[in-house]
């Protein structure tokens, strides 16, 4: 411990002012390259695939302790939550939901979430306090100090919520985006004669390579539209996991078609043109509010170098001017 507060001492100004430029350098070199890449959804999908079969395989051919190993950890958290009693809470529902809407419906998904959410105020805590008061590592007044201990106590508090919503809110936006091809797929798939289960499966093995969020929520209707007894419960379940109120007018026509026996493809027909029109609104807007969003880059970025470039000279031509005369 007293070698790493005389590592820790040992940093100087410069060395933190230097560390946080290359920081910061390199985070926007990659903020720069992610944003020139073209995203290609079908390889993120396969790559998944690919390292979720990968896990399963040295599951499988891992030796025994490892897998026990794993098995301990994963009861250990197990045993923690169930002692607290959080599993059984109200809250312990909703949070069920929510990570079924980010896409997290595994066993464990709801044990991790509760063992993250009371361990990393603890852990964030902890490593800020180091790093405070390990030594005179920063120097500033220990008024100072505590403030930040705490902001890092609360980010620690916030993080797996703050997690949680990004991904809900990225799985939605996907959701919106290929609702309307789904549903074009789906139109297709109930005039050809399948029936809604059939059709649904269809639409997610087609829908899968481009939009593979759409294509799980349909393929899970589908298969609790198999196994439920009441029909209706898969499509409300359906509404639950995406709570889009695009979905939520597919589910309640569906649900029309299946208790008045009005057809189902020119209904589908109707809301997958309104979604398209909905969609190409939107972007009509994004492009109308272009010119005022590049107003305070233009300011802030171009228009100060375009003066130094244009006003430079000329001024220290003056500068040179006024010198020669003095």
């Amino acid at each position: 411990m007293s070698e790493l507060f005389d590592m820790l001492n040992a940093i100087t100004p410069e060395m933190r002012i230097g560390f946080s430029a290359g920081s910061a350098v390199l985070i926007t070199l990659y903020a720069v390259w992610t944003a020139l890449m073209v995203r290609d959804p079908m390889a993120g999908r396969l790559k998944t695939l690919r390292s979720h079969r990968e896990a399963i395989r040295s599951d499988l051919l891992a030796p025994a302790g490892h897998r026990a190993r794993k098995l301990m950890a994963m009861g250990a958290m197990h045993r923690f939550i169930d002692r607290l009693n959080l599993l059984r809470s109200e809250q312990a529902a909703k949070t069920s939901l929510r990570l079924a809407q980010a896409g997290w419906r595994s066993k464990d998904a709801l044990v991790t979430y509760f063992f993250l959410k009371i361990s990393l105020p603890f852990v964030f805590g902890g490593i800020a306090l180091l790093f405070l008061y390990g030594g005179q590592a920063l120097a500033m007044p220990p008024v100072a100090k505590i403030p930040i201990a705490m902001l890092a106590v609360i980010v620690g508090a916030y993080l797996p919520e703050v997690l949680i919503t990004n991904a809900v809110q990225k799985r939605r936006r996907q959701l919106l985006k290929g609702l309307p091809d789904a549903l074009d797929l789906l139109v297709i798939c109930v005039e050809a004669g399948l029936g809604l289960d059939a059709a649904l499966n269809r639409v997610a093995d087609e829908m899968g390579r481009s939009y593979p969020e759409i294509a799980d929520e349909f393929a899970l209707t589908a298969i609790e539209l198999g196994f439920l007894n009441e029909r209706r419960q898969a499509l409300s379940n359906l509404i639950k996991r995406a709570d889009i109120p695009s979905i939520r007018g597919v589910v309640n026509t569906l649900m029309q078609t299946e208790k008045y026996g009005t057809p189902l493809a020119q209904s589908l027909r109707v809301l997958s043109s309104e979604f398209r029109s909905e969609r190409m609104m939107k972007a009509e807007e994004k492009a109308a509010k272009l010119p005022a969003t590049l107003t305070v880059p233009l300011v802030v970025f171009i228009m100060p170098a375009l003066f130094v470039v244009l006003l430079g000279p000329a001024i220290l031509r003056a500068i040179d001017g006024f010198m020669s005369r003095f």
